[in-house]
């Protein structure tokens, strides 16, 4: 009998650890989200953003931002950050050139294809019609 109830006891522990955990967690997800979401509404009105970043070693990175209208090319270390030059808006090269899939497109070449059916080709036209 006393088997049984050290048996039913770590039970009880068990369940009890395991509801602990996901609450813990879920806590910690609801805590992330607000502090995004809180972080995200402070840089909506902002008039500096980074448009793009490289990493050229450790802890030494190349940026370029936005600051009002003009684009600014940074030098950022560990201990400092120098301003290399300007960049015309024209030079910039657009993220938005790759090319660009919806999903349903994917998905119907990858069921033509596992199933033996040659798929059809999008045209050129159909891919930035989307856009």
């Amino acid at each position: 009998m006393a088997l049984l109830t050290a048996g039913a006891d770590s039970y009880i522990q068990f369940i009890t650890v395991l509801l602990i955990f996901v609450a813990v967690l879920g806590v910690t997800a609801w805590t992330t989200r607000w502090i995004a979401n809180y972080q995200k509404q402070q840089n909506v009105n902002g008039n500096v953003e980074v448009v793009e970043t490289t990493r050229i070693a450790n802890n030494k990175y190349i940026q370029i931002i936005r600051a009002g209208e003009k684009y600014l090319v940074i030098a950022v270390c560990k201990d400092s950050v120098t301003m290399l030059g300007e960049i015309p808006e024209k030079q910039l090269k657009d993220g938005n050139s790759v090319q660009k899939f919806n999903f349903r497109e994917l998905f119907e070449k990858a069921v033509m294809k596992k199933e033996g059916t040659a798929p059809e080709e999008p045209k050129e036209n159909q891919l930035h019609d989307e856009e």
